[in-house]
């Protein structure tokens, strides 16, 4: 996967695993990438990437509850073609999702040749999320087996044509109790509670942990981790989009060529019916 200087700057850094070492928020607003410029590009190289059916773009967004992974994508989805644009949210398995191997329920959302996807959490809660709530008896588990499988599918992805961008919202433990005071105040919110809320706040610690050692398990030069600070919405959204946009353009500089003579032909089919 190729880089800029920019997007290498939020790679996770196997030296510093624990997200404690990450910003939270960036003090610097200067570093901050207009983020009009950066939807913009996104829809353009979306439309260009959705044309030339060569490539895919499978964008990743993983966080705690309440770090912004939903208003993230719908703010990236600004000025997409929804033809060749799909997300997906992956919550704790139920029903035929237990009873597949845990890659089965995203295999089958992931994009196909001149798709853009996104997905609001991923297989990757198969070795985060479910570790805290586990669907399967113990026995059934292997940590280290799971985050080879994990490797080895996006691999596979990435042979067959797909970009993987994988992105983690580093969200501080006191903006995350505040938005979700917040969240008990706004009744268009509430819904979104119910006991795993309690129980996720509870084992916050540990989930940050289980984070921690799956980004390091799953971190490869051809799937990266970007850690992006999400304190402040605003700025986790302009990273994001300059990061995804970046993506775009390489995959998709140009439309593709034009077939002059089926042009011509059509040019003159149009004007001989204008003619009648």
């Amino acid at each position: 996967m190729q880089v800029t200087d920019f997007a290498r700057a939020w790679f996770f850094d196997a030296g510093k695993p624990h997200l404690a070492n990450y910003p939270s928020v960036l003090d610097d607003e200067a570093e901050i990438p207009k983020l009009e410029a950066s939807l913009e590009d996104i829809g353009e190289y979306q439309r260009r990437l959705w044309a030339n059916r060569s490539e895919a773009v499978l964008l990743v967004v993983h966080g705690p509850d309440a770090s912004g992974k939903d208003s993230l994508i719908r703010t990236l989805a600004t000025f997409v073609d929804p033809a060749g644009f799909h997300a997906w949210s992956f919550g704790r398995p139920d029903g035929a999702e237990t009873r597949h191997d845990f890659l089965w329920r995203v295999a089958r959302k992931v994009p196909e040749l001149g798709e853009m996807v996104a997905f609001n959490r991923s297989h990757h809660e198969a070795v985060i999320g479910e570790r805290l709530w586990p669907v399967h008896p113990p026995e059934r588990y292997s940590w280290p087996n799971r985050y080879r499988s994990i490797r080895d599918f996006e691999r596979h992805l990435v042979n067959e044509g797909t970009t993987i961008v994988k992105v983690w919202l580093n969200l501080s433990e006191d903006e995350h109790r505040r938005r979700l005071l917040a969240r008990l105040d706004k009744p268009r919110k509430r819904w979104k509670f119910d006991q795993s809320d309690v129980s996720g706040w509870k084992k916050r610690a540990e989930y940050a942990a289980f984070a921690e050692q799956a980004l390091a398990n799953t971190h490869t030069e051809f799937a990266p981790w970007f850690i992006v600070p999400a304190d402040r919405k605003p700025q986790a959204r302009a990273i994001v989009a300059k990061l995804l946009a970046e993506q775009l353009q390489r995959l998709a500089p140009d439309y593709p060529e034009d077939d002059k003579a089926v042009l011509r032909e059509y040019r003159r089919l149009l004007a001989d019916e204008g003619v009648k």
